[in-house]
């Protein structure tokens, strides 16, 4: 799916992380604490700034980070809702431009994501002083 770089899902996003997205991140020389914001339970999201991620380029309208962008972000606009399961975010100007294999395809990857980043959260929560 070609982004059209409306930045519409890069507003006030609630992206997870996992491990993965930070060391790659990290590796391109951002600082963790720039990009990140840990709940009390564990998880890590992207940090927004401006009402907008800290890496969309909102002058540009584009990731500075696309090529390396966390997981979540490439696999959108499919996403998980707790209580439908596996959907297309309506909110992505581009949805229609994805067919039915490719949802399929994204929405096991999304699963499979989300059971890494629990783990990874419940982890973090469990650490001595994490609480």
């Amino acid at each position: 799916m070609r982004c059209l770089r409306c930045g519409v899902c890069c507003t006030e996003t609630e992206m997870l992380l996992s491990a993965e997205d930070i060391e790659r991140l990290e590796r391109k020389g951002y600082r963790k604490d720039f990009f990140t914001l840990f709940d009390k339970e564990g998880y890590a999201r992207l940090r927004n700034l401006e009402n907008h991620c800290v890496f969309y380029d909102a002058e540009r309208k584009r990731c500075m980070v696309y090529s390396c962008r966390p997981l979540g972000c490439r696999l959108y606009p499919v996403i998980h809702d707790s209580q439908k399961g596996i959907i297309l975010d309506h909110v992505c100007r581009a949805v229609d431009k994805l067919n039915e294999k490719q949802i399929g395809q994204r929405g096991w990857k999304v699963l499979k994501l989300l059971e890494r980043i629990d783990a990874q959260a419940e982890s973090r929560h469990n650490l001595p002083g994490a609480r």
